[in-house]
């Protein structure tokens, strides 16, 4: 008997839809080769929820996520939106989905195949190979420490956020850190400040704990934050497995995903509840949606990643398969095209890599 999953999606604001659909296309293709299927409910997240219930993540909307196999998201925001504060802007939807799934680890993949190398905005002999994953805290840290506050008036007026982690928090993402490294090149690099901060102190004290307890055979680095991001753009293929906080990892993640030229190549999932999220790391790009010039492939990896979660790894096989023979074929999407390669839209570059998934099942 095959085996049936019920994805949620959220194809949110902007390009949001545009890649969405792309990504399911793809799904149900490989799907129905691989002999599982995929059901799927739909609903507003972002600005859209704003547009339709005046709240940028109902309720109504997290239910149906928890009763879902897993949850995939296109991407929210947009210049619509940006007048509105606090809990009304489109992003605060996204900080909710995450604490009620309680996924604590963000997991973003950065690979740059030799296809792809001279599209970076680094020198094509410095990042060609890079392969790297990005472990992210995601419900801890300053985005949500208490106490938070902006009072006062006039001169004598102050903001503040509190940057706050617990022991349990740091153990539960560095252990995720340290399982990664241990799958792949056996190399883990925790990323702090803690030459300034507390908080970093505790982190690199339970990460040196937990390293030398159960995880001896990985073998583990520490770095500052500041270091750490000279280093990605310096030497990203020294890199293995980066394990960091909520804010840090925000800022490396994203700027590691720039290494392949466009934010339209990369992934994400968001792990550690019941439920698992996936999203890719682009934005809403409002200026394009609905033109058929988006890049898809960021959201068609998420879909991979999500199949990963599932524990269908041939569908996840030959999604990436699929990827890395269009590219190679020379098929590029506005973001990345330039003379001698095919200049794509958004439904002909999902269109190819379905084929070429499909191939590479057969």
């Amino acid at each position: 008997m095959s085996k049936e999953y019920k994805l949620m999606l959220l194809p949110g604001d902007g390009i949001g839809p545009d890649v969405t659909e792309e990504a399911v296309k793809v799904l149900n293709a490989v799907s129905a080769e691989l002999d599982f299927s995929v059901s799927y409910d739909e609903d507003k997240a972002g600005g859209a929820a704003i547009d339709a219930y005046n709240d940028p993540m109902p309720d109504s909307v997290v239910e149906k996520c928890k009763a879902s196999d897993g949850v995939f998201l296109g991407a929210v925001g947009g210049d619509k939106w940006d007048h509105l504060t606090g809990d009304m802007r489109p992003e605060s939807g996204l900080l909710k989905i995450r604490k009620e799934l309680a996924v604590y680890a963000n997991l973003r993949p950065v690979a740059i195949p030799e296809s792809l190398a001279e599209a970076s905005p680094l020198r094509e002999e410095a990042v060609k190979g890079t392969d790297l994953l990005v472990v992210r805290e995601l419900t801890g840290g300053i985005y949500f420490g208490e106490p938070r506050a902006r009072q006062g008036e006039g001169p004598e007026e102050e903001a503040f956020n509190t940057m706050r982690y617990s022991r349990k928090e740091i153990d539960r993402v560095a252990r995720v850190g340290f399982e990664w490294a241990r799958k792949r090149g056996g190399r883990l690099c925790s990323v702090d400040k803690a030459n300034v901060l507390v908080v970093s102190q505790l982190w690199r004290d339970v990460v040196n704990e937990i390293h030398e307890s159960d995880y001896s055979d990985v073998e583990l680095s520490h770095m500052y934050v500041d270091n750490a991001a000279m280093q990605l753009v310096i030497n990203p293929r020294q890199f293995d497995v980066i394990v960091t906080g909520n804010l840090f990892g925000d800022i490396l993640s994203d700027a590691a995903a720039t290494l392949g030229g466009s934010l339209g190549l990369l992934p994400s999932a968001s792990l550690g509840g019941n439920v698992g999220m996936f999203e890719p790391v682009h934005g809403s790009a409002p200026d394009i949606a609905g033109l058929g010039i988006a890049n898809p492939i960021a959201a068609i990896l998420s879909m991979a990643m999500c199949c990963d979660n599932w524990g269908e790894a041939k569908a996840s096989a030959a999604i990436r398969a699929g990827v890395e023979k269009v590219l190679a074929d020379g098929f590029r999407t506005r973001d990345l095209w330039r003379e001698g390669y095919e200049l794509a839209s958004t439904d002909l570059i999902g269109a190819k890599i379905t084929e070429a998934a499909l191939q590479s099942i057969q």
